[in-house]
């Protein structure tokens, strides 16, 4: 049973709110970001956390598992933390707009997420609360809140903007991001690198992973040293061992990411995720970019065992989140 939190504060309220003209009418735009706040009563943590969710998902992600448990929302104020959890540009509650979405690269579907996230067909992913199967309550409930994977393209370049004047309105922050919605985090640290005390990475799109990143960690420009001539960087596949797939790193010579170097950084890895590969080579890229307080937190070497993708949704949630705030507090000095 976990213990209730008392609020001192708590709302919503959108960021970058601007217009377009159509038909003689000055309309919202769409390229808003929606974030919900709440501030605890016993605020025992010096900087709040940013939640960022994934893919085709909101920020309901945060708030709730699919089984009716307390979210990382509710843990996190439980902890002490002030929490802001976003809702990126044309998903959740940031309404859409056409001009910012495109058609979905991956169906939000029993067959294709049931499978990625929930564990169909693999008896050792453990951790979610049901079969991922068409008949489990808990897939139900997840893919009832999916909307379409947005273009990767617009994604990347509003979260930079929209997630730096973020920052500029609440102060510096600890950021966590899932899945695709990782890039969101290295763009805010890229454009605001003061801003950013620690970013914790729940098997963030990579370059190694399915979808291209021309910059490398997003599709959209960052801020390399020295600045690429293209509009792109240099990228080849890197063997690193015989019996795992090809990285993808920066060609020699490596350019630096400067926003990013003195971050504190970690990847969090499922022990029956798909997404070790991927998670590896963001590691290797983040390093080969000048990033060496990185670390690589796999939950099976840590004892969290059956974990997937979505492990914040799992039914040992709130054990992956202690080890979460562990690596935190041994990075940022969270007394106020």
């Amino acid at each position: 049973m976990t213990s209730a939190v008392r609020l001192a504060q708590q709302g919503y309220f959108w960021v970058g709110v601007t217009y377009q003209e159509s038909e003689g009418q000055t309309l919202v735009d769409g390229t808003q970001l929606f974030v919900d706040f709440q501030v605890p009563e016993e605020q025992t943590q010096a900087y709040p956390v940013v939640l960022i969710h994934g893919g085709g998902g909101q920020g309901l992600d945060w708030m709730s598992t699919p089984d009716g448990r307390p979210g990382w929302r509710t843990l996190l104020l439980q902890r002490g933390f002030s929490v802001y959890t976003l809702d990126r540009p044309g998903q959740g509650r940031s309404p859409v707009r056409p001009a910012i979405t495109g058609p979905s690269p991956m169906p939000s579907s029993v067959e294709t997420l049931g499978v990625l996230f929930a564990g169909a067909n693999n008896p050792e992913h453990t951790q979610w609360p049901g079969t991922g199967l068409a008949d489990d309550p808990a897939l139900a409930q997840l893919l009832a809140s999916q909307g379409p994977m947005p273009d990767l393209a617009h994604d990347h370049e509003l979260m930079r903007r929209r997630g730096a004047e973020l920052l500029d309105q609440i102060g510096p922050a600890i950021i966590i991001t899932n899945s695709a919605g990782g890039p969101a985090g290295w763009l805010m640290a890229d454009e605001r690198p003061d801003l950013v005390r620690a970013i914790v990475a729940l098997e963030p799109l990579g370059p190694s992973g399915p979808f291209p990143l021309p910059w490398g960690l997003a599709a959209c420009r960052m801020n390399y040293d020295p600045a690429p001539l293209a509009a792109a960087i240099d990228l080849i596949n890197v063997q690193a061992t015989d019996s795992e797939p090809p990285m993808r790193l920066q060609a020699a010579p490596p350019r630096r990411l400067p926003g990013l170097t003195d971050t504190p950084i970690a990847i969090v890895t499922g022990e029956q995720s798909l997404a070790g590969p991927m998670d590896a080579g963001t590691v290797a890229f983040l390093r080969q970019a000048g990033c060496e307080n990185v670390d690589h937190l796999r939950l099976g070497d840590l004892g969290i065992h059956g974990n997937g993708h979505l492990m914040m949704l799992e039914r040992n949630n709130d054990q992956v989140l202690d080890a979460v705030i562990t690596w935190v507090s041994e990075h940022v000095v969270l007394t106020p």
